[in-house]
């Protein structure tokens, strides 16, 4: 009767997994079959647009449709990278390549990949005292990095300030994007690491919010053995922190 009963509470706990696996697949479908539409549909308009009248445009209208095809290309290949790695991380089969890495190189690489979109914010790196070395796989963390950066973009006002720093505590790293636009209220707070959800704060390009982000930035952290969290910043503002371990510096001499 035991074996019986451990089998049937097998059974039970693989039949929640099925379903919840299966409830996730349906609406990352209706999810994508929704958002992405309009990205695709703007996409092949512009073009039809272009062969039909491309010598009717003067240079500046012509150069804004460009540049309206290439944002909506970036975000559909943004998109598609965040979709792979978050199926990867929930399948258990993310090829995590763990080395001692320069902090100070990952959060280069990430600030020179969102700077571009960064225009009309102030983006900045807080220089940390003496050499981080954390273990970590770089290609992820710059992943965590942009994804962070691009939200601090997305949901805070032109103007607003976004820094970039990581201090070294209790033998981990804690990487830090902090900006002073509006905040997260607390009543979401809780739930902003959650796929597909977005808040009730929107942001100017509704489309571009199908909450994928923060979702896959908690799956990384967590599989390197870190934490990521959200706080206020004072007197307005979010900050999200996430810890890796450290690595100690080896000096020869």
């Amino acid at each position: 009767m035991a074996l019986e009963s451990e089998r049937n509470a097998r059974e039970k706990e693989a039949s929640a997994i099925l379903a919840e696996q299966e409830k996730l697949r349906a609406n990352l479908l209706r999810t994508i079959s929704h958002d992405l539409r309009t990205p695709l549909t703007s996409i092949s308009g512009n073009a039809d647009n272009l062969l039909a009248n491309d010598e009717a445009f003067d240079a500046e209208t012509r150069r804004q449709i460009y540049t309206d095809i290439r944002e909506d290309s970036e975000w559909l290949i943004s998109l598609v990278e965040n979709l792979l790695s978050v199926s990867r991380m929930g399948d258990g089969k993310s090829d995590i390549r763990m080395s001692a890495e320069l902090v100070s190189d990952v959060i280069d690489e990430a600030v020179r990949r969102t700077e571009k979109n960064a225009s009309e914010h102030k983006l900045t790196v807080k220089e940390s005292d003496g050499i981080l070395l954390a273990r970590m796989d770089a290609r992820l963390i710059v992943q965590v990095l942009i994804n962070l950066i691009d939200n601090a973009i997305k949901y805070t006002p032109s103007g607003s300030e976004i820094e970039i720093s990581a201090v070294e505590k209790d033998n981990e790293i804690a990487i830090t994007v902090a900006d002073n636009g509006h905040g997260i209220a607390d009543e979401i707070k809780p739930r902003v690491f959650d796929m597909f959800y977005t808040g009730a704060e929107k942001i100017a390009d509704s489309r571009r919010s199908l909450g994928l982000g923060l979702a896959l930035c908690k799956s990384i952290v967590n599989a390197h053995g870190g934490e990521i969290t959200v706080s206020d910043n004072k007197p307005h503002g979010a900050v999200f922190t996430f810890t890796l371990p450290k690595e100690d510096v080896e000096i020869n001499e």
